[in-house]
């Protein structure tokens, strides 16, 4: 399928672009589809390419020596994803990985050089971009720091709800355990407490919130 420009505009780094610029843009951007389980980056290679999340989920991970997984961010449509070995020319500091079938957009670093070169708006959107990510980083440091577990599970569910219907990227719980740092009998445990006070529950194999207030105090995001 063919880049298309529309798509373009819904992704916060071309946002305020003319139609005449997304066109222009379209041409540089190369398209990939990938399967559920797809490696689309390793932690510690080279990557020459940012990439933009057009259709399905990403998650973007970091691996132990042991093997534990560490869930950074789940990227979505509209989200980016490679900064920083893009920028700096470095290695990856993080793994990727299709959690669904998913199309993303792919734009390599000499020709993002020249995009930025010839918008500075591009420049100026991919400076707010990363300092919504450092802020999300900065987020899950105080989470894995501060936050028992039990909240730090109700904030996962908060975040990945859809409209109280439940869990959008139907999040395993050895997922929701790499996200939240622990183990995955951590993760069973605090669900069923969860079930049990009738704030959660479980339909057709999704979790659907039952009392969201509830959820959102025990997340700590209630003053």
């Amino acid at each position: 399928m063919a880049v298309q420009a529309e798509r373009l505009k819904s992704i916060p780094y071309f946002s305020g672009l003319s139609a005449a610029e997304l066109e222009s843009i379209k041409t540089l951007v190369f398209e990939i589809e990938a399967e559920r389980g797809k490696l689309l980056l390793l932690e510690g290679e080279t990557s020459e390419a940012l990439y933009f999340v057009v259709s399905g989920a990403v998650k973007v991970f970091k691996t132990s020596p042991d093997g534990k997984e560490q869930i950074l961010q789940i990227m979505r449509p509209g989200e980016a994803f490679n900064e920083v070995p893009v920028f700096d020319g470095g290695l990856n500091l993080a793994s990727a990985q299709a959690m669904g079938t998913v199309v993303i957009y792919g734009i390599k670093r000499s020709d993002l050089e020249t995009i930025m070169r010839n918008h500075s708006k591009v420049a100026l959107n991919a400076i707010r971009v990363l300092s919504q990510k450092l802020r999300h980083v900065v987020s899950l440091v105080e989470d894995l720091s501060f936050r028992h577990v039990n909240a730090r599970v109700a904030k996962i569910l908060l975040e990945y709800a859809s409209d109280g219907s439940g869990v959008k990227e139907r999040l395993t719980q050895q997922e929701m355990a790499a996200m939240a740092g622990t183990a995955r009998e951590m993760i069973g445990r605090s669900l069923k407490e969860l079930m049990d006070g009738g704030i959660i529950r479980l339909e057709r194999h999704r979790i659907v919130i039952a009392d969201r207030e509830a959820l959102k105090k025990m997340a700590g995001m209630v003053a």
